[in-house]
């Protein structure tokens, strides 16, 4: 009697256990999550994308081109390369060199010959018989010699060139660190550039990637409040089983109306940043192997200031006001510069008869000035530029500073947050096998549905939390090669 209990107690467990893997094997396919496209598009903020895939969190490597026609599909290089063709502040520090060399061109011009040409035109009302004008007309023209020149008409040419100036000197030495210092100014503009357009397109992804996320969970969601309803109208659990799953549904339905309210703004910062017109729309696209790919550095490498576009620019201050420092020092050098004038003299007292006959003269000589006292205004401004240039020594140490502090920063953030996002990973996974268990034995009648909202939420906050802490990583990553000087463009 009791082997037969025994045998029947067996088989009943048996059939029991297989019934649940059959229906869980029934479930499991039913409710298995599609695996993501590698690359994904996402539709213009006008029209939320029906993405209903966790793009991000099961990454491989089929390719998608995207739901919606409208508008173009930009990566995030394109959307850096379109920036640095059409950004309005990287145009303006483009056009900034142009503006410098110019200006050098303009301080320079004095090292080239100068020529003016210079014409007075005299009539004397009334001449002084002590100094008497000369005479240059003839009988012919209704003057006679011994007579005076009412009339006067002298134009000249004169002709200028500095041998040596003190000022052109200081030009000819700045003039291509004003090139360089427009130059870095520029670079630091990309390099804020890139930095700037690849965290608002993670921010972006961000969001995206979160209304993917919500509307899977909506959709399960949805079908546990349908379980739930049923087995409720049937008697098998509570009213408050269907009301729970009712406030869960509804949760995860506002979260994914807040998310998709968010993607018009941010989109509209990305526009700005690229300078991409705000009446045009454009998707953006990514390849989530290469995105997992790219979250990696190489954290052992050593900080180096001179890579740093701030400490480059510091010391092309540096060497300007050396510069500066060496003109005030060498003022009292005399300027030298070499003159050529030539003059042609008309005179006559007959107004018609003017340009009858000339005389010319011309001559050339050399012009040498020399400082003696300029109520020490050399000393001072000598003095003056000394001190600025302690000021940049004293800079260029608390810049060193800063740079270190903020490579160790962002150095401790990406080595905390990529260990964090290798944890949460892990916390994904479990949370999908746990909202699968949980959700077959409340299906089961095992466990309540206490159980399965624990098991809805965990799974919720694993899969957000995840997402943030990838996107986390990617913006440490930024700013880890801002602080390191490894941006490129």
């Amino acid at each position: 009697m009791a082997n037969n209990f025994s045998s029947a107690h067996k088989l009943h467990s048996f059939l029991l256990i297989t019934g649940l893997f059959s229906i869980s094997l029934c479930s499991y396919a039913q409710n298995k999550p599609r695996q993501n496209p590698a690359q994904t598009s996402v539709s213009a903020p006008v029209i939320v994308p029906d993405t209903t895939k966790t793009n991000l969190l099961l990454p491989v490597t089929i390719k998608d081109s995207g739901k919606n026609s409208a508008g173009d599909y930009l990566t995030l290089q394109q959307c850096i390369d379109y920036a640095i063709k059409h950004q309005p502040g990287l145009n303006i520090s483009m056009i900034n060199i142009d503006v410098a060399k110019t200006t050098n061109a303009i301080s320079l011009s004095g090292a080239l010959p100068q020529v003016s040409a210079s014409g007075d035109l005299i009539h004397y009302i009334q001449q002084s018989n002590s100094n008497p004008a000369p005479v240059t007309g003839t009988g012919s023209t209704g003057t006679t010699k011994g007579q005076y020149s009412a009339n006067t008409f002298i134009p000249g040419i004169a002709v200028s060139q500095a041998i040596f100036n003190p000022s052109l000197f200081y030009a000819h030495k700045s003039a291509p660190l004003y090139v360089k210092q427009a130059q870095q100014a520029t670079d630091s503009t990309k390099i804020f550039l890139v930095s700037s357009v690849s965290k608002s397109f993670y921010t972006l992804l961000l969001t995206l990637e979160q209304i993917n996320v919500l509307k899977e969970d909506t959709t399960a969601f949805g079908k546990s409040l349908r379980d739930a309803y049923h087995q409720y109208k049937g008697g098998i659990v509570d009213e408050t089983d269907y009301e729970q799953a009712q406030i869960t549904l509804n949760n995860t339905m506002a979260q994914l109306k807040q998310a998709n309210e968010n993607i018009i703004p941010q989109y509209a910062v990305l526009k700005r940043l690229m300078g991409f017109p705000p009446e045009k729309q454009f998707n953006v696209v990514f390849d989530t192997l290469e995105m997992m790919k790219s979250i990696h550095i190489d954290t052992t490498e050593q900080l180096q200031f001179e890579k740093r576009i701030e400490f480059q620019e510091i010391n092309t201050s540096k060497d300007l006001q050396t510069q500066l420092v060496n003109y005030y020092r060498y003022s009292f050098i005399p300027t030298v510069s070499a003159f050529y004038n030539y003059n042609l003299s008309f005179q006559n007292s007959n107004f018609g008869s003017l340009f009858g006959s000339s005389y010319p003269s011309s001559l050339v000589g050399l012009s040498i000035t020399v400082p003696i006292f300029t109520g020490f205004s050399r000393i001072n401004n000598l003095h003056k530029a000394r001190l600025q240039q302690q000021i940049l020594n004293w800079d260029q140490t608390d810049l060193k500073s800063q740079i270190y502090s903020q490579y160790t920063s962002a150095l401790a953030n990406y080595k905390g947050n990529y260990y964090n996002l290798q944890v949460l990973q892990r916390n994904v996974a479990l949370s999908r096998r746990v909202y699968f268990v949980v959700t077959l034995q409340y299906r089961q009648g095992i466990v309540p549905y206490l159980n399965v909202i624990t098991a809805e939420s965990n799974l919720i906050t694993s899969e957000i939390n995840y997402l943030n802490a990838l996107f986390q990583v990617l913006s440490n990553k930024i700013d880890l090669e801002k602080a390191m000087g490894n941006i490129s463009y």
